[in-house]
């Protein structure tokens, strides 16, 4: 269970000298996929915007999250002119949450999954046994095409 916290909170980090400001806005708790969801705005004056693992640390901070991997961040970009840059950010209440709801390609980003590796070749026979059949059967022709 994580601790609620006002919607528009902010947090000072310094990093070399050089600092940004990591706010959140549009606050939701969303109970139905057990995360919290958030845009995260970042203002770094002269310098290039902090890594996520970074913000992913502050987040954790504001938000008093255990597990760094329950946070996925996404989405991020710079605005015009530099020293602005806003993306998206889900806090789960569980890494085994995350696993369940998020999409495959963002839990292979996070570390959470592995991506299957398979030909190029495979893919597109597989492809084109599919385009033979229709229905319910496409999925048996697949399933086929794995062993």
């Amino acid at each position: 269970p994580i601790a609620p916290v006002p919607a528009h909170t902010s947090v000072m980090a310094s990093v070399t000298e050089q600092t940004y400001t990591l706010r959140t806005r549009k606050f939701q708790t969303n109970p139905l996929l057990s995360r919290k969801q958030m845009v995260v705005d970042i203002i770094h004056p002269n310098r290039n915007a902090p890594p996520k693992s970074e913000i992913k640390e502050k987040l954790a901070a504001m938000y008093r999250v255990k597990d760094h991997k329950a946070i996925v961040l996404f989405g991020f970009k710079h605005l015009f002119g530099g020293g602005r840059t806003t993306g998206f950010g889900l806090i789960y209440n569980s890494i085994e949450s995350a696993k369940s709801i998020e999409p495959k390609h963002r839990l292979i980003r996070e570390g959470l999954a592995t991506k299957v590796q398979t030909s190029r070749k495979q893919r597109k026979e597989r492809k084109n046994r599919g385009k033979k059949v229709r229905g319910t059967k496409k999925a048996k022709v697949a399933a086929s095409a794995k062993k």
